[in-house]
């Protein structure tokens, strides 16, 4: 994946590839794959502990989250706490608390009369995670953890973070875009829509793959009572709010990072993902012993067309 990733890259830089502008964005595509697969495969599993037994390779390998554009203390409290706690609950899970008041991912949210053609716009949207990781995003999304009292979660300050934050953000543009723009014989605006093109494709894959997981019908989207108690176990409420998808497709399984073997992941994430497929018969059957709810859409253009639906479901005004 890292190969993938920055093969590319130094290949323009030191211009090997570089005969025209449309070679120079088709590399630019070939990376954005590179760098979807980086954040599956190796910042995913790193940073939830489970990319080795060893603390040390998975706190090194956590950092591949800033060759990405973004940063790994905020991906562990938005993803690891947030996600991983509140799955699907309104208000607490960051993932479905739509950044923008054009898209709605739960029948908690505000509902506004444009939202029912979210299902067709809200890929454009989808494409811009990425890049808002790279500009803005980590920014304000230290300081909301810094107020809500999460830093000190991770043993660590908001002058220690932003700190670190600022040097990587310097280092991330320095390497991604003043490199190849001084040593790419190309013109400088090639390189710059290059990058834009890298990121709007890199945040497609990536907004995809985790909506495909969680916005698909029958998901629930659980709220807690008075007392902020949900009324379910742990773990049937990560089977009821989760989905699999194209659980035997080996090549996606190897792309996603076994991202598409969602279930297994939620309960397990300290667990390796290589593991996912074996251990999800056994959830499997399982949950078919105890009559619990294991949703499992065949394959990924199914879960594509699931998702649209339920986008365009809870675009509806009887929805709100």
């Amino acid at each position: 994946m890292l190969s993938i990733y920055l093969v590319p890259y130094f290949l323009m830089v030191f211009n090997v590839f570089t005969f025209n502008a449309w070679m120079i964005i088709g590399l630019y595509v070939v990376m954005a794959f590179g760098m979807s697969g980086v954040g599956f495969s190796i910042m995913h599993d790193a940073n939830h502990g489970s990319y080795s037994k060893n603390p040390r390779v998975n706190k090194i390998l956590s950092f591949t989250m800033y060759l990405i554009g973004g940063s790994p203390v905020n991906w562990q409290i938005q993803h690891n706490v947030l996600h991983h706690t509140f799955t699907n609950i309104s208000g607490k899970d960051e993932d479905i608390d739509a950044p923008i008041w054009l898209l709605r991912f739960s029948p908690h949210s505000p509902h506004y009369k444009i939202q029912k053609y979210q299902h067709l716009y809200a890929w454009f949207f989808y494409s811009l995670i990425t890049i808002m990781w790279s500009i803005t995003k980590d920014f304000k999304q230290l300081r909301r953890y810094e107020d809500m009292g999460l830093l000190k979660t991770k043993n660590t300050s908001f002058n220690k973070e932003i700190g670190k934050l600022i040097l990587a953000k310097i280092f991330y543009y320095a390497f991604m875009v003043a490199v190849p723009i001084i040593f790419i014989s190309a013109a400088w605006w090639v390189i710059v829509l290059g990058y834009i093109t890298m990121h709007l494709v890199c945040g497609v894959i990536i907004a995809t793959v985790f909506q495909l997981a969680h916005v698909v019908p029958e998901m629930e989207f659980p709220m807690p009572d008075e007392k902020g108690n949900i009324d379910e176990d742990w773990t049937i409420h990560q089977l009821k709010t989760t989905a699999n998808f194209a659980r035997n497709n080996r090549v996606l399984s190897w792309f996603v990072g076994g991202l598409n073997h969602q279930i297994e992941h939620h309960l397990f994430p300290t667990i390796c993902h290589i593991h996912y497929k074996n251990i999800s018969k056994i959830v499997k059957d399982t949950a078919k012993e105890f009559n619990v709810t294991y949703l499992e859409i065949p394959t990924f253009r199914k879960a594509i067309l699931l998702h649209m639906k339920e986008l365009k479901m809870l675009g509806q005004p009887q929805m709100a």
